[in-house]
């Protein structure tokens, strides 16, 4: 048969009023108030299950019931598995695998069954993509490269004091973004409200704080308790893409690779910070990650070094 995917646009007045579709809604619901997932994982999430249905639904023609998810088989899931592949990276049908055993280890719960064919399968193997942090020299020619990408005194100011936030802070840029009236003015520490509402304090360095203070003393709109500190032209909250705009200017000036993102002043970050003698604990803390094994490909680090460090510090090893 052909291509599921690629058929004829899919009748979604029955899908949608669909029992499968009812389950995917509960599931996210309990996603979203149990884990604090993000608005944006929800939408990952739900786009992964509604494509997963729409597949069922071409595939056979059954209709979208409990039932029908319940006897799932392990060729249902190597048909839809097959179907990724033709258009998707092993990295991305992964991830679909991945969202569609999460919902499927609450369905198992919940309607009191075992998925064993859903969760049985294996994902594809793909290579880990490890982030590219910029070198200190390049990572501050970047900043001090930003603030000439703007003719107007207070947006120049605002870009320099976002990627400042990014670089030495450790920031993600919805985290840089998100900062608000109530937490001026910048002292020592921030809080910060990360991925899945997860509370942490980083430490502010002197040229963050002042970077900050000058934006704010050139910036012409008020800021409330309430409001956003970084705006757009018009007075509204800044888009991350204007900033992202921002660097690919400045890394175009110096001639930098497209992997010098906003995201790289972060990886940059952590990098600078452990190969300055940082602890990996620590650096994981000041990340918000939750798993040390992600902050270890996050800063690059591989496991010979580690073991350097180890036999170095550790009292039993000397």
């Amino acid at each position: 048969m052909g291509s599921p995917t690629t058929g004829p646009d899919l009748d979604l007045t029955s899908f949608e009023d669909s029992q499968a579709v009812d389950l995917v809604n509960r599931w996210l619901a309990v996603k979203q108030a149990v884990d604090a997932i993000s608005n944006h994982t929800k939408t990952a999430y739900q786009n992964d299950l509604l494509d997963f249905l729409r597949f069922l639904t071409l595939y056979d023609g059954a209709q979208l019931s409990a039932t029908r998810l319940k006897n799932l088989t392990i060729r249902d899931i190597r048909a839809w598995m097959a179907d990724l592949r033709q258009d998707a990276t092993p990295r991305s049908v992964a991830r679909k695998l991945s969202s569609v055993k999460s919902f499927y280890r609450w369905f198992g719960k919940h309607a009191n069954f075992e998925p064993t064919a859903v969760l049985s399968a294996r994902a594809p193997k793909f290579n880990a993509k490890l982030p590219r942090p910029l070198t200190e020299t390049t990572a501050k020619a970047v900043v001090e490269t930003v603030e000439v990408q703007h003719d107007t005194p207070w947006v120049a100011a605002r870009d320099v004091a976002v990627v400042t936030l990014l670089y030495g802070c450790g920031l993600r840029i919805s985290e840089a973004l998100s900062l608000k009236g109530k937490d001026l003015p910048i002292k020592d520490s921030l809080r910060i409200l990360g991925k899945g509402n997860k509370e942490r304090f980083v430490p502010v360095i002197p040229a963050a704080r002042e970077a900050v203070n000058t934006y704010l003393d050139l910036m012409p709109f008020e800021t409330s308790h309430d409001s956003v500190i970084f705006r757009g032209v018009r007075g509204g909250p800044l888009s991350p893409r204007i900033i992202q705009k921002t660097l690919q200017s400045t890394r175009l000036q110096l001639g930098l690779p497209a992997t010098a993102t906003p995201h790289a002043l972060r990886h940059s970050f952590a990098t600078h910070l452990l190969s300055a003698g940082g602890d990996l604990r620590a650096i994981q803390e000041l990340l918000g990650h939750a798993s040390l094994s992600t902050t270890q490909a996050y800063t690059g680090v591989d496991a010979d070094r580690l073991m350097s460090v180890y036999n170095k510090t550790h009292p039993k090893a000397r």
